[in-house]
């Protein structure tokens, strides 16, 4: 009711002061009344000084060549579509270099380049190279790139404004702004009112330049959504696509991507009509949703590569740099956010990059603050979440993360109860991402390969359990969406740290189960990771459990003999034709391990299981005539044909190989005898052993009290 009453209250407020805009440039995220502070920040502050001659030198290199608008022909990757990026580029850098230094031939340059866009862009129809199913934009093959482009460019001419003749402003207004907003909200009016990352950098492009433009009724539309009635709009992107936690439903790498429009509008907001609160809306979330994006990085900067994910992006990318400076300076000033825009060693030339780069040279940065946390998913919170479980400092970290979250929409993938594991600063279990080089035209145009379908989303490239050789849902991303998994428990302690949760509908029949734990005994330095996969039904299926690792495998309890003749595919589709089957071989005791080198580390994994299984080998790149796969590994634990299953792992991290000196230290395992003593739909019952010493590990699936005894 609090939140349906705040939402009431700020409708009010916006229809009571939309009607006037108080005009005044710049006003985004470098306002007038601040222009001087930030000008002797510029020399006073040394992470404002060092953005600022960044800034600035690309700002010279830009005016000291010819300005260039191509007509647009080339897909993600090609000439005019680098060249139209690097514009918006130009513009905004020219038009921070004109405020700082006072020198117009910066604003002069952004003119000029507004005015060849305006002569130009009613001349061009949609993108030559737009493709089925994707809408399509004017300047680039896909609308989303022309509302990027804009949300930039928007910023540049709010700098200089005021430098360019009232006959030109007109000029441009009339031949690039005004038809490009009917452009937004006419031709684009399904993305515009889309609830989706590609409407939210619509709708930002759309407000920000209603407010430049002194257009009240394009911000409304943009706050309320095209009818105006508040069933779409910002306000409704931000009660839908986040949850209480913050934690955008596309996953890490697209909230990372769609936080910059929803963050640089409400800087727009905030600045034009203050009385709205903004940053207050849903218990001050989008502070929440920052902080949450940084929670969801490994201790190196890296994005937990979930989802549609092109692996390698870091929080140092611009979109979290805008997130951290803003986040600090107009919502919630938190020390370690400090540190995180320390490390990006940037900040924005504006408002909020002057407070940041003050107080960091103050010395009020205090170590980022990773936690161990269930980070929930849905508008309400209801929806699964993503169990994230860290031991140890940022240094060395051992990080466990496990996906019950839902489908993710569009980029989702169809892992349900996947694990990831990370050590030492790097991926051990890894998660693949995305089938993709992004803006590697030679690779499709940078597009998504066709392999992201017939591979990267199907659940056998995830680190999960696979029913009958077929994806969750059948591959269905309509079904998909529709469910999503039960968090069943959670808990953060000092010595031992769980997450639990059940998917129900993946596979009809089949009831999975998974309950991961880093658990800290006396004997070791390093944690355990306890997995323990359940899985019940009445009827009998083919279970594969795969673990897609990084690293040589230095040792086995059973000897792996790879095939001698002719390698052949695992199998005939939903990503088994796309994986080498190199070696299997019966696990005849129901238990072994693998051990496996990784950055000087040893990782051993321990496993049981209560039915017969099969030892896997495998490799990716069957079915690849393009080699476009990425060179992956894995062993799978595979039971041919039972009703319930258990699958009980333990992972034991351990010891340092040093080729410099030649040494290794702790090779050897001090984990043994693992044993199942009972699995029911009530309860598990494990036990294994460290240098001898018995532990007894229980789940009590109906006991939230006493989920976890260890014994």
């Amino acid at each position: 009711m609090n939140y349906l009453k705040k939402l009431v209250m700020a409708m009010l407020c916006l229809m009571c002061t939309l009607q006037v805009i108080a005009q005044e440039h710049p006003s985004i995220m470098l306002t007038k009344k601040n222009i001087e502070a930030v000008r002797k920040g510029t020399t006073t502050y040394p992470l404002l000084k060092k953005s600022y001659q960044k800034v600035k030198a690309d700002a010279d290199k830009a005016i000291a060549e010819p300005i260039n608008v191509p007509t647009p022909k080339d897909a993600g990757g090609g000439a005019t579509h680098e060249q139209h990026k690097k514009n918006y580029t130009n513009m905004l850098n020219c038009g921070i270099a004109y405020q700082i230094s006072g020198d117009k031939k910066y604003a002069t340059y952004v003119e000029s380049m507004l005015l060849k866009y305006a002569a130009d862009y009613s001349k061009w129809p949609l993108h030559p190279k737009r493709k089925e199913n994707h809408q399509a934009g004017k300047i680039f093959w896909q609308s989303l790139n022309d509302f990027v482009w804009q949300v930039y460019t928007i910023q540049g001419y709010d700098m200089v404004y005021d430098a360019i003749s009232q006959k030109n402003r007109a000029a441009i207004n009339a031949g690039l702004f005004e038809p490009m907003l009917k452009f937004f909200t006419i031709d684009c009016k399904e993305t515009f009112d889309k609830i989706h990352n590609h409407g939210t950098w619509d709708i930002a492009a759309v407000g920000m330049t209603g407010y430049v433009l002194n257009k009240p009724e394009y911000v409304e539309m943009a706050i309320k959504g095209s009818a105006k009635d508040g069933k779409t709009g910002y306000l409704a992107q931000i009660d839908q696509l986040f949850s209480p936690d913050g934690y955008y439903t596309e996953g890490p790498y697209y909230q990372r991507y769609a936080l910059l429009p929803f963050i640089i509008f409400a800087k727009a907001i905030n600045n034009y009509q203050p009385a709205l609160k903004i940053f207050e809306y849903r218990n001050q979330l989008l502070a929440n949703a920052i902080n949450t994006s940084l929670q969801l990085t490994y201790t190196d900067g890296t994005f937990f590569p979930i989802n549609d994910a092109v692996k390698g992006k870091t929080y140092e990318t611009a979109e979290l740099v805008y997130g951290v400076d803003i986040a600090y300076a107009d919502i919630k000033p938190m020390p370690d956010l400090l540190d995180v825009a320390g490390r990006q060693n940037e900040v924005i030339v504006s408002d909020a990059g002057l407070k940041v780069a003050a107080d960091l040279h103050a010395g009020k940065a205090k170590p980022f603050a990773y936690q161990s946390q269930l980070i929930k998913d849905g508008a309400s919170g209801k929806e699964g979440g993503l169990g994230i479980l860290r031991y140890g400092n940022n240094e060395d970290q051992q990080t466990l993360l496990i996906k019950a979250a839902s489908q993710g929409m569009g980029h989702g993938h169809f892992d349900r109860l996947n694990l990831l594991y990370y050590d030492n600063g790097v991926e051990v279990f890894p998660d693949y991402g995305s089938a993709r080089f992004i803006n590697i035209e030679s690779k499709k145009g940078g597009d998504y390969l066709p392999e992201n379908k017939s591979w990267a989303k199907q659940t056998v490239a995830h680190n999960t359990l696979v029913v009958d050789q077929t994806s969750n849902y059948k591959g269905n991303p309509d079904v998909a969406q529709k469910n999503y998994p039960e968090v069943l428990y959670f808990k953060s302690d000092k010595n031992l740290q769980v997450i639990s949760a059940a998917e129900r509908n993946a596979y009809p029949g089949v009831q999975m189960i998974r309950t991961s734990a880093l658990l800290k005994v006396a004997e070791l330095s390093k944690p355990l990771v306890i997995d323990i996969f359940q899985t019940l039904s009445d009827k009998s299926h083919q279970y594969d459990l795969p673990f897609w690792y990084k690293g040589h495998v230095v040792d086995a309890s059973i000897k792996v003999n790879a095939f001698a003749d002719q390698l052949k595919p695992l199998g005939e589709k939903y990503g088994y034709q796309h994986i080498w089957l190199n070696a299997e071989q019966p696990v005849k005791e129901k238990t072994g391990y693998l051990s496996i080198l990784n950055n000087k580390r040893f990782y051993t994994v321990h496993f049981a299981t209560d039915t017969a299984v099969n030892l896997k080998m495998l490799s990716l790149g069957a079915n690849d005539p393009e080699m476009n796969l990425v060179e992956s590994k894995a062993f799978m634990l595979s039971s041919p044909k039972s009703n319930n299953q258990t699958f009980f792992n333990v992972i034991e991290t351990h010891g340092n190989s040093n080729p410099v000196s030649e040494t290794t230290t702790g090779a050897s395992s001090k984990v043994s005898d693992l044993k199942i003593l009972s699995s029911s739909k009530d309860q598990v019952t494990v036990s294994f052993k460290v240098k001898n010493k018995l532990y007894t590990y229980q789940i009590n699936y109906n006991n939230k009290e006493n989920f976890i005894k260890l014994n």
